[in-house]
């Protein structure tokens, strides 16, 4: 595989001296409709360095993918509003750009993978016309240079004869090759920041280890820095290296992905990974968290996991819970974090007896 071009000096500098390419700092992000207004970030916060992966989980509802249009500057708008925070690039203030600068970064430098390949891609064009219109358009290549180019992109995501696939159509691709384009789409510019939204979703198991283990190859060879969103535990824990769990629209821990999966601090991510079937749990009852996520528009008082905590107490109903520092990186937002992880407050047993 080729090797990623150099950044802009001062962002090369940067980038040795472990200062993040991206920082996101007390997101907020509504969203104004006919039923209410849905507070649907809450203070959102984390930051990426070159060539790192932060998985962010959580499931449907719990902010993530709007975290990423915000980043991306793609909120439809209306409904949705930023009404608060940073959203910094190498140090730039994207929410404070101009249009025109924004639309500089946008895919060039910070570029997105959809979630659902199939609506993503145009079914009138080519994927070679599609993987190459920004090449085209943006970059000034001839039609010649821009195929070739495309070539190598497809060759790059391992697209079996990629010269005579120029010219197929969406619908001529399977599932997985169709995210596999997606992915050649998103490389065409070389940008530093891939934003992966849920791109697993609708593949069975064994393209769905394909299409991460090719994330994480083209990470490394490439040196981009990875934002991997989806619901799944199980597809980020050999690719990522820090995990950001939301819930209600916030980031409610914080963690390393070692240290997350051996020993998670909030019930919520606890839940999370107690619902993942295990091959030494056979024929026991499957764990699950219950109720269901909470409506934005009213969101419940205090810790707003309280309503499915099963180690709620009072304190949790009434009062928000602290953004507790837990050391090496670790953050979590709930009264009894401390105790949960040294063990001093044990998981309670979710199983029927």
């Amino acid at each position: 595989m080729g090797r990623h071009s150099a950044p802009e000096a001062d962002d090369a500098a940067a980038a040795q001296t472990g200062e993040p390419l991206l920082q996101v700092d007390d997101l907020h992000v509504e969203f104004r409709t006919g039923d209410g207004v849905a507070h649907v970030i809450n203070g959102v916060s984390f930051d990426l360095r070159a060539g790192e992966t932060l998985a962010v989980l959580g499931e449907s509802g719990s902010g993530k993918s709007v975290t990423a249009q915000a980043v991306m500057g793609i909120l439809d708008t209306p409904p949705g509003h930023v009404t608060r925070g940073a959203i910094r690039f190498h140090g730039e203030d994207m929410l404070r750009m101009s249009g025109t600068r924004r639309r500089q970064i946008r895919g060039k430098r910070i570029a997105m993978i959809f979630q659902d390949a199939l609506s993503a891609l145009n079914p009138v064009f080519t994927v070679g016309w599609q993987i190459t219109e920004t090449l085209r358009k943006r970059e000034g290549m001839s039609k010649k240079d821009a195929d070739e180019r495309a070539v190598e992109l497809m060759d790059l995501v391992r697209i079996p004869a990629a010269r005579d696939r120029l010219k197929s159509f969406p619908h001529q691709f399977s599932g997985g090759m169709r995210q596999r384009v997606m992915i050649a789409m998103s490389l065409a510019e070389r940008p530093e920041i891939i934003i992966a939204d849920e791109p697993t979703t609708a593949l069975d198991v064994t393209v769905q280890a394909q299409i991460m283990d090719l994330l994480g190859d083209l990470r490394r060879e490439l040196g981009t820095a990875l934002i991997l969103i989806t619901h799944d535990m199980g597809v980020v824990a050999d690719v990522a290296d820090r995990i950001a769990v939301m819930y209600a629209g916030r980031i409610v821990e914080h963690a390393d992905v070692h240290s997350l999966y051996r020993n998670p601090a909030h019930p919520y991510t606890i839940g999370l990974l107690d619902s993942i079937p295990r091959l030494d749990d056979k024929g026991k009852r499957l764990r699950t968290i219950p109720g269901l996520p909470p409506n934005l528009t009213a969101i419940p008082s205090g810790c707003p996991f309280h309503p499915r905590c099963p180690f709620a107490q009072d304190i949790c109903v009434t009062r928000v819970p602290p953004n507790m520092d837990l050391g090496g990186g670790r953050r979590s937002e709930c009264h009894f974090a401390d105790r949960i992880v040294t063990g001093e407050l044990t998981r309670p047993d979710q199983e029927d007896e």
